[in-house]
């Protein structure tokens, strides 16, 4: 929900407070981003979602370059200034005396951390473990299930390649059973894409993957309504949220999950080498950690922190990050990213021989889309962008997926992707 108006002033109040901390808010940008937020505060998420004026404040945020149009969002996102100020200070700190400063400072600091973090999932801070990417957090997931040889797995080969390779790890080496479903997207049918799943699941099913945003095409799937046909069933659930965690504004519980992970380098906009592992309370202890533990059985959830040394810095930095997603607010976020995946998207589809993979329907994507043009390959139009015109985007080839994804994000304004519609326009003459 978006706050009130008094809330959201009183919220911002709290910013500017911390600013001796944070000097980005005492830059020229940070002040006129601040106004900002207060002009657009009585605006719907619509309203705002069009407002390049405010949408250009934003992107004063960020030190992005003005060489290169950077669309492709969807691998790694890069971190708002404050965040990397976050991470700059805390690592000096480390500096002056690190087995002092991470160990008995800035570990302290982990438990609000967590607080924050289950906030912002809407989950108990004893559901919440704080790891570095989505692989580790869905890989401890995959490795820890105690499956037995025979039990089935219900997957996609749509799937994240590591998701897919940890899976055929376990299958290799404990002799589960792998039933794949293959999908042709853009699919604008919640029903039908949950009955191919639960067409899948047998009697010896034991758990199912779901991978929330599709990261090749922008799909997104009916992870809720899959996952409460696997419950009837007694199947266990595992989303893959890389993709749809701070991009789409939802909570972990509203998927009806066991375990959900995801990386906060993406759309949290976090430090890079930041993720989150949920796991239902319920499930803690029947699941392995992937590093050792002095409990395995343990239903703490730190059992699954049992990283060693790490970056105390990037660990702490994430807490900027999330104050900066609250700042611009989730439902506005989401209406912004999907504002400007349509906003290019109607205008190529134009084109001759121009086909765009992906919905413009606000249910079944948000920011991620594919596009691809007749008669050419993905690696051609990618790198056409990138060398005419330095706009950085990905080729996609992978099983029936084939075209170019174009992936703005939140410091992406409407004029950046005129540049790219314009360079579509021209490749096609090219």
């Amino acid at each position: 929900m978006l706050p009130t108006r008094r809330h959201f002033l009183q919220r911002i109040s709290a910013w500017v407070g911390t600013a001796a901390l944070v000097p980005y808010w005492n830059t020229a940008a940070g002040r006129s981003l601040q106004r900002a937020l207060v002009d657009i505060s009585d605006l719907t998420p619509g309203e705002t979602a069009t407002d390049e004026t405010f949408w250009y404040q934003v992107k004063q945020a960020y030190t992005v370059s003005p060489q290169i149009l950077n669309l492709n969002n969807g691998g790694v996102s890069p971190q708002p200034l404050v965040v990397q100020e976050a991470v700059e200070r805390y690592n000096r700190l480390s500096n002056e005396a690190p087995s002092y400063y991470m160990w008995q400072i800035l570990d302290q600091g982990r438990e609000p951390l967590r607080a924050e973090l289950a906030d912002l999932a809407g989950c108990s801070p004893e559901e919440i473990a704080i790891n570095r990417n989505s692989s580790e957090a869905l890989e401890t997931v995959i490795f820890g299930l105690r499956l037995q040889a025979g039990d089935e797995v219900v997957l996609t080969k749509q799937d994240y390649p590591n998701m897919i390779n940890a899976w055929k790890q376990r299958e290799k080496r404990d002799g589960i059973v792998l039933r794949w479903l293959n999908f042709e997207f853009p699919i604008e049918d919640k029903a039908a894409i949950v009955q191919e799943f639960v067409n899948a699941f047998t009697d010896k099913t034991k758990v199912v993957h779901i991978t929330h945003l599709i990261n090749w095409i922008g799909q997104l799937l009916p992870a809720r309504e899959i996952a409460l046909e696997a419950k009837k069933r007694g199947i266990e659930v595992l989303v893959d949220g890389a993709h749809s965690f701070a991009h789409f504004d939802f909570k972990i519980p509203d998927l009806e999950c066991d375990y959900f992970g995801t990386s906060l380098h993406k759309w949290l906009c976090a430090p890079f080498g930041s993720g989150l592992l949920y796991v239902k309370k319920e499930k803690i202890t029947g699941l392995y950690p992937l590093f050792g533990a002095p409990d395995p059985d343990s239903s703490d959830i730190r059992k699954f922190e049992s990283l060693g040394t790490r970056s105390f810095a990037i660990e702490q930095a994430i807490g900027q990050a999330i104050q900066f997603h609250h700042m611009i607010g989730a439902e506005r976020k989401f209406a912004r990213l999907h504002y400007l995946k349509n906003y290019w998207a109607e205008k190529v589809v134009q084109f001759p021989g121009v086909r765009v993979h992906t919905s413009l329907n606000p249910e079944f994507a948000g920011a991620i889309a594919l596009i691809s043009v007749d008669g050419k390959t993905p690696e051609e139009l990618a790198s056409y962008l990138m060398s005419k015109h330095r706009i950085h985007t990905v080729a996609i080839n992978w099983e029936n997926i084939h075209g170019v994804r174009v992936t703005p994000n939140v410091y992406t304004v409407t004029r950046d992707l005129d540049r790219f519609v314009q360079a579509v326009k021209e490749f096609l003459s090219f």
